[in-house]
C-alpha cells in the first residue's frame, strides 16, 4: 500500500508527540529550541545521505510502502519525516532522560541535578 512508511513515521511522530505534550519534554517546554535542534539535526543528516548517495553508499531499492516520490535521486519523500521523527524522539528521550535522573537525585538527597549541567 502506497504511503504506509509515511503513515507509519507520523503516527510514531504523533504518539512521542503526545508524550512530549503530557511531560512538556521538548517541543512543549522550548518549541522554538526544539523546532531549531530539529532542523539542525535534519540538514546535518540529508547532508549525511547525500554523501552516502554521491558515493553509493546509500541506495533506496524498491518497497511498495514507499510514497513513489523521490525529492533526489536515490532521496524519497519520506527520508526528511524520517530524520526529523529521528531528530525529535533523540530529544523527547533526552529531556525524559534528565527528567528521570533530575527526580532521582532529589529522591536521594544528593546533589547529583544533571539539568544544572
Amino acid at each position: 500500500m502506497p504511503g504506509l512508511y509515511l503513515l507509519a513515521i507520523l503516527v510514531s511522530a504523533a504518539g512521542i508527540a503526545v508524550i512530549d505534550a503530557r511531560w512538556r519534554l521538548a517541543a512543549f517546554a522550548a518549541p522554538v529550541r526544539t523546532l531549531a535542534a530539529v532542523a539542525i539535526g535534519v540538514m546535518f543528516f540529508l547532508a549525511w545521505d547525500a554523501v552516502g548517495i554521491m558515493t553509493r553508499a546509500f541506495i533506496k531499492g524498491g518497497s511498495s510502502l514507499f510514497v513513489g516520490i523521490d525529492l533526489a535521486p536515490e532521496l524519497p519523500l519520506e527520508e526528511p519525516f524520517f530524520l526529523a521523527f529521528l531528530c525529535y524522539l533523540g530529544l523527547v528521550l533526552y529531556a525524559a532522560a534528565l527528567r528521570y535522573l533530575d527526580a532521582r537525585a532529589a529522591r536521594t538527597g544528593t546533589d547529583e541535578a544533571v539539568s544544572d549541567r
